[in-house]
């Protein structure tokens, strides 16, 4: 029996790559929110949810990093998927002929070149594959959804132009999430993340960071955001290179708990092959 994956958007979304990406045979469950997709896997209506963590245009996606701590749901794994734009309309229609392009706000800021040179209007849709439905629904040829090409298979839209992004480099990421602990060693490039919160004493972020120095441990994204909207309470989110049980992280882990409030581990999984 396939597994069931959640993920938030409509059938075509971006995250429905992924989640084929992750997990081939799956069969997809789309939800509205994000919340929707952990709720999915903690009522057991789903095994697996895939999440967007980061753009490498956009940057990070700052809802899932207030949500992965309290979500309940453990990281298993990474995976990135290189975001090609697609310009999708209906049969018959001619990209000349678009005077208007519905895409999520932040796709939209990808592809402003082409945007521009094409003198089109666009228009705000809460994600891409929506828009692509949108334009199914209404059959106006003057209207085109910039979106991927699943996305116009599922909703029967042409594609008039391919791969209309500013840069080759836009690639996202996204974090497949389970209900169950897997910390297991999976192979030798492994990934630790975890959240925490330092101490209220002078330079606890440099000391609690220090042992990762000494121990030659490499951190590879340390990120903060503000806790229940107060300027001081401050949450970091932390991936490095390593294992939990491997000697120089356990001393460094140990080092953070010292001058650290809480530390919890959110996952240990395999470094992605394209991450390199």
């Amino acid at each position: 029996m396939s597994e069931i994956v959640a993920f938030q958007g409509e059938p075509g979304a971006y995250s429905h790559e992924a989640s084929l990406e992750a997990r081939p045979d799956c069969e997809v469950l789309p939800c509205g929110t994000f919340e929707g997709a952990v709720e999915a896997v903690k009522s057991e209506k789903a095994d697996l949810a895939v999440l967007p963590v980061e753009n490498s245009i956009y940057g990070r996606v700052a809802d899932i990093h207030r949500l992965l701590p309290e979500s309940g749901l453990f990281v298993v794994e990474e995976v990135f998927i290189r975001i090609h734009i697609n310009v999708l309309g209906m049969p018959g229609a001619d990209i000349s002929n678009a005077s208007t392009a519905l895409s999520h706000m932040v796709l939209l800021g990808q592809c402003r070149e082409f945007i521009r040179d094409r003198g089109l209007r666009t228009l705000a849709w809460a994600d891409t594959a929506g828009a692509a439905k949108h334009v199914a629904e209404t059959g106006d040829r003057s209207l085109v959804a910039l979106a991927s090409e699943l996305a116009g298979d599922i909703y029967g839209l042409q594609v008039l132009t391919r791969h209309i992004e500013d840069a080759d480099y836009n690639r996202t990421r996204f974090f497949v999430m389970s209900s169950e602990r897997n910390f297991e060693r999976r192979n030798s490039e492994m990934i630790t993340a975890f959240v925490f919160r330092v101490r209220n004493i002078p330079a606890a972020l440099y000391k609690a960071l220090g042992g990762f120095a000494t121990n030659r441990v490499n951190m590879l994204k340390l990120e903060s955001y503000m806790v229940g909207g107060s300027f001081n309470a401050t949450q970091f989110f932390a991936e490095i290179q390593g294992h939990p049980d491997d000697a120089n992280v356990a001393l460094a882990l140990e080092e953070l708990n010292f001058f650290t409030n809480s530390v919890d581990v959110l996952g240990v999984y395999p470094a992605a092959v394209s991450r390199f």
